[in-house]
């Protein structure tokens, strides 16, 4: 999912005559902070609602204001793993769409970036989640998948989360099927450690049950 398939035909850009009251109006209107400066097809920047509120001349024309931001954005082939890292760094509420050879296209909103991100993510689809940990040198995502395609099961989404160098990797691991009990069985016949699981049937961990039923039949001997 590119850039360009993610931008908003709704969201107007500015123009450097548009006064800042303007630009508030248009803000409150999308629900955002943040709109591009458009000069033609060359995008100027970046003008948020704090820059015009500082300025506190509201009916001057934008370009009159200084930006804070002078100009954040993407090129329309960049993934949309670029546009999140960007969108999340800078706290944008939008994300201007540039082409190669920098004229602007468009801008990508807030909104439709988690949007659009959901369905990447498999959000919608039914089917249960589990989170499993592991050294990062035990890592082998043909291995993991294999484990899951043997209990007949597709993995829809998969995510690697590490803290830092030293920490183990936390893996989210998005299923196709809401009864994940064989995938849960699977995983603890090859020892991997289940650190949560969730599904609409609300089952209980069976790494957990089976570990507890093992404490009770220690304690009963």
């Amino acid at each position: 999912m590119l850039a360009q398939d993610l931008i908003s035909d709704i969201v107007p850009a500015l123009k450097t005559s548009d006064s800042g009251l303007d630009a508030l109006n248009w803000m409150e209107v999308f629900r955002v902070s943040h709109l591009p400066i458009v000069n033609n097809k060359e995008f100027l920047g970046l003008i948020t609602d704090t820059d015009i509120f500082d300025l506190n001349k509201p009916e001057e024309p934008l370009g009159n204001h200084k930006l804070s931001l002078t100009a954040p954005y993407v090129f329309y082939n960049q993934h949309i793993y670029s546009v999140i890292e960007i969108a999340s760094r800078l706290q944008l509420t939008v994300i201007p769409v540039l082409s190669e050879n920098k004229e602007y296209l468009g801008m990508i909103t807030q909104t439709d970036l988690l949007k659009n991100y959901a369905e990447l993510i498999a959000v919608h689809t039914p089917g249960g989640i589990i989170e499993i940990e592991m050294p990062a040198y035990e890592y082998s995502i043909s291995e993991i998948a294999q484990i899951i395609e043997d209990a007949d099961t597709k993995v829809l989404s998969f995510y690697v989360n590490q803290k830092d160098a030293n920490s183990p990797l936390k893996i989210t691991i998005k299923l196709n099927r809401e009864d994940i009990r064989p995938v849960l069985r699977a995983f603890d016949r090859y020892d991997y450690t289940v650190t949560a699981s969730y599904s609409e049937h609300n089952t209980v961990d069976e790494v957990v049950k089976k570990n507890y039923d093992a404490l009770i039949r220690y304690l009963d001997v």
